[in-house]
């Protein structure tokens, strides 16, 4: 019945896609994210779902009369030379079949950030995007954290089969990031019940970070919550109630989980975060030894042989910096960084921009919480490997329609304010309406006005 269900939804939703591509930026961004596919226990689990909503949405890009414009200046132009940069060095990899396949995966995910940055272009397109995203995560971070309740954290919290986020450090991660976009909703929404809803959801999404018993996830948690005090010092509500909830949360879990923390002061004891820094001295030894890294998928036994202080102790990175500084060298970690220092600055320049204007608390308050996203991904994404993950592109989509969306109010504001609707200065252009401006009184051209000689009866 699953199957049925999936499948008719989406191939429902295949005409709107090719009439308009952002419903198609929507349906890749939850069966990327959400995976439900993997809820399903028939033909629908290995269907290629993504793969139609892909082609609808392209071919979508070639009749649509809807606006294409590619926004984001240099922020997209980073993230384009990275992807570049990674076909490169697959090209020259390693393990070049292994690299092929995830190759193939990272560029369906860049291809598809780049159409959304150029479908989306509104804030109501953008306001629905982020509400898919928090959906689309939303509903395992609930789950997981009923879970951690239910079992008396006794029990890890993993993710969705074949995705980014099995692994239970990357679904603890994801749990972390998704907050601040939760905050972000709650916010906006008048509903009382779906705010409670949405406290509630945040809430079992930390309960669910917690369960999954990451150390990570616990560093980023932190790191979190001390940027949603930053960000929040005139309502810090959300702030307070997890200063409140966490204490009472790790008060719940069950002492294995506390020794398990504890291990992070004595992680020279710990085997799994011994073979961790040994993936990161064998990243940092290719990288060394090949500027151009050793391609996609590293951790097999030949490549540990060569480059690896123990040879035995195999591993994947675990680490975002050291999974790009290995895979693709020197240059490809300096562009990674420079993606995430440019989409920092840029959620900046949003908050700088619209600090004085009320109209825009909304954007404010969404690149202040993009901030905090990032932060929790930049300090757990250290003990992880999440560095082609769907989500975090997704945040920099969410800037880069934000700023464009406020500077083209911004410049119709400046047009409707000028006496005539031309810019600030220009010529009086004949036939062009008068705007009115609340507040401001009518003015009419001077070769307009009554009792002018144009204007004055013979």
């Amino acid at each position: 019945m699953r199957d049925l269900i999936l499948t008719a939804v989406v191939f429902a939703g295949l005409p709107l896609m090719l009439k308009h591509p952002y419903i198609g930026v929507y349906y890749w961004t939850w069966l990327g994210l959400m995976n439900p596919q993997r809820l399903t226990w028939g033909f629908a689990y290995n269907f290629p779902y993504s793969m139609l909503v892909a082609m609808a949405t392209l071919l979508a890009l070639v009749w649509s009369r809807d606006p294409k414009p590619m926004k984001g200046g240099g922020l997209t132009v980073l993230m384009m030379v990275f992807t570049a940069w990674m076909s490169f060095t697959t090209i020259f990899a390693f393990h070049p079949d292994d690299a092929y396949i995830l190759w193939v995966r990272v560029i369906k995910i860049q291809l598809m950030t780049w159409v959304a940055i150029m479908v989306l272009n509104n804030r109501k397109q953008l306001h629905v995007f982020v509400w898919i995203i928090v959906f689309s995560l939303g509903f395992y971070g609930t789950k997981g954290g009923i879970f951690t309740i239910a079992t008396g954290g006794s029990y890890r919290v993993w993710g969705p089969a074949n995705s980014f986020i099995e692994d239970n450090n990357a679904m603890a991660t994801t749990m972390v990031m998704l907050i601040p976009l939760i905050y972000y909703l709650v916010t906006q929404t008048s509903n009382k019940w779906i705010k409670r809803g949405l406290v509630a959801s945040a809430m079992l999404c930390a309960f669910s970070a917690l369960g999954s018993q990451s150390r990570g996830a616990l560093v980023a948690i932190a790191a979190m919550t001390g940027m949603f005090w930053l960000k929040n010092k005139k309502s810090p509500l959300i702030a307070v109630m997890l200063l409140i909830a966490i204490p009472v949360m790790i008060n719940f879990m069950p002492d294995s989980w506390t020794s398990r923390m504890k291990t992070i002061q004595t992680y020279d004891k710990d085997a799994s975060s011994m073979g961790r820094i040994n993936a990161w001295y064998m990243a940092f030894n290719i990288a060394k030894d090949r500027p151009i890294g050793g391609g996609f998928e590293l951790a097999f036994p030949d490549t540990f042989a060569k480059y690896a202080p123990d040879p035995l102790d195999i591993h994947v990175a675990h680490s975002i910096y050291f999974e790009v500084l290995g895979e693709h060298g020197f240059i490809g970690l300096a562009l990674f960084l420079a993606i995430w220092f440019v989409g920092w600055r840029r959620a900046s320049s949003i908050i700088k921009l619209t600090r004085h204007e009320p109209e825009f608390e909304w954007a404010r308050s969404l690149a202040a919480m993009v901030q905090t996203s990032l932060l929790g991904y930049l300090v757990g994404g250290a003990f992880l490997n999440l560095a082609y993950f769907d989500l975090p592109y997704y945040l920099l989509v969410i800037l880069i329609v934000s700023q464009k969306v406020i500077r083209e109010e911004l410049a119709a504001r400046s047009l409707v304010s000028s006496p005539n609707g031309s810019p600030p200065g220009a010529p009086f252009v004949p036939g062009r309406p008068v705007p009115q401006h609340p507040g401001r009184p009518f003015a009419l051209p001077a070769e307009r006005r009554p009792g002018t000689l144009q204007n004055r009866k013979p």
